[in-house]
């Protein structure tokens, strides 16, 4: 992989913030491990650097997202292998990011594409923005904590529609769950969004970390439930009904 896959920048005319962005636009920005290792290092970069105070997420026109690689991810899966997987040390690097977080969304964002919202302190999309999560339908289960915090944020029913029946949810329905914050046009998404995150680094530093966990509250429980996830995730990976459903996907 190319590290052109992600960028990391650090825009001169918004001082504070750290972008990572998805670039792969011909593989509609599906994530390799290579990628995870690189969003995990700067998420850490970013915990580390008084000078970063804020980290915001954007994909490319048309595109947040469409989640993990499936060659890429069936290669690990098949191969037996007991490492932890290069996602789930990224999603735990999410859930201990101590500046916010923010996100642009225009078009698809699929799996962990839209799961990794459910970390963000906010988020704006595009009207044609659509999130779906398709665990279940590949013999999986939901990630990133996702069956912790998607019901406290959307509602049983609405997180169950997401993340067991692998709806697809509109942009419009999103921002009803309380996933998104606000609907831009999709020319506005990545200003609107660095906007957001240089105005959050402008704030007083030792205040707007103090209020941002008294709002997220404790992430004890977070990580605990990303370890049960995992577990189940890991023993589904080896499942006679994940392989044919990921044999499945393949002959699509």
């Amino acid at each position: 992989m190319s590290d052109s896959h992600i960028l990391i920048e650090r825009p001169e005319n918004h001082v504070g913030v750290l972008v990572i962005r998805f670039n792969r636009p011909e593989k509609k920005n599906a994530i390799t491990s290579a990628m995870y290792h690189r969003m995990t290092a700067a998420l850490k970069e970013a915990n580390a650097d008084d000078a970063i105070r804020a980290v915001a997420f954007l994909g490319t026109e048309g595109c947040f997202s469409a989640g993990n690689d499936m060659a890429d991810f069936l290669g690990f899966a098949l191969s037996g292998s007991d490492e932890v997987p290069a996602a789930a040390n990224f999603i735990k690097a999410l859930a201990l990011a101590e500046k916010p977080l923010v996100s642009g969304v225009d078009g698809l964002a699929i799996g962990i594409g839209a799961t990794l919202h459910l970390h963000c302190d906010m988020t704006v999309a595009s009207p044609r923005s659509l999130f779906k999560t398709p665990f279940v339908d590949l013999a999986l289960v939901p990630e990133a904590a996702s069956s912790l915090l998607a019901p406290r944020i959307m509602g049983h029913q609405r997180a169950f529609a997401m993340l067991v029946a692998g709806e697809t949810f509109s942009a419009e329905a999103a921002l009803q769950a309380g996933l998104i914050w606000k609907l831009v046009a999709p020319e506005a998404v990545e200003a609107e969004t660095l906007a957001l995150a240089r105005s959050l680094a402008t704030k007083p530093p030792q205040a707007l970390k103090i209020a941002r966990e008294l709002v997220r509250g404790p992430r004890d429980e977070v990580l605990a439930r990303m370890d049960e996830e995992l577990v189940h995730f890991s023993a589904q990976l080896k499942s006679a009904e994940a392989q044919a459903a990921f044999q499945a996907f393949m002959r699509r």
